[in-house]
Formats: C-alpha cells, structure tokens, sequence
C-alpha cells in the first residue's frame, strides 16, 4: 500500500511540475513575442523619423537653392 502511495504522490508531483514547466514556457514565449513586437514598432518608428529627416532636410536645401539667385 505505501508503495503504490509513494507512487502516486511522485506521480502528482511530477504532473505539477510538467505543468508548471509548460507554463513557464509559455509565458516565455508570449514575452518573446511581445518584445519582438515592440522591437518592430521602434524600427518602424525610426525609420518613419528618419524619412522625414530627409525630406525635411531635402525640402530645406531646395528652399535655399530657389531662393539663391547665385
């Protein structure tokens, strides 16, 4: 009878921790993607700020270039 008792209870113990391992791992998972995701929307915004850079700047030396009569 003990036996079987020692059994089961090893037996839970190891069903907890399988559960709790696959748990982990999905929570890794969902913060891994969300990190991805925050990594992709700052290098959209980056590269958004930097095209607006340039044309800024291009929009900038063409005023100046109309507006030399050199």
């Amino acid at each position: 009878m003990w036996k079987s008792a020692r059994k089961s209870a090893k037996s839970r113990a190891e069903e907890q921790f399988s559960a709790t391992q696959k748990k982990d791992k999905q929570v890794l998972n969902e913060r891994e993607k969300e990190r991805q995701e925050k990594a992709a929307h700052v290098a959209k915004l980056r590269a958004l700020r930097l095209a607006k850079e340039a044309a800024d700047k291009a929009a900038a030396e063409e005023a100046k270039a109309n507006s030399d009569p050199s």
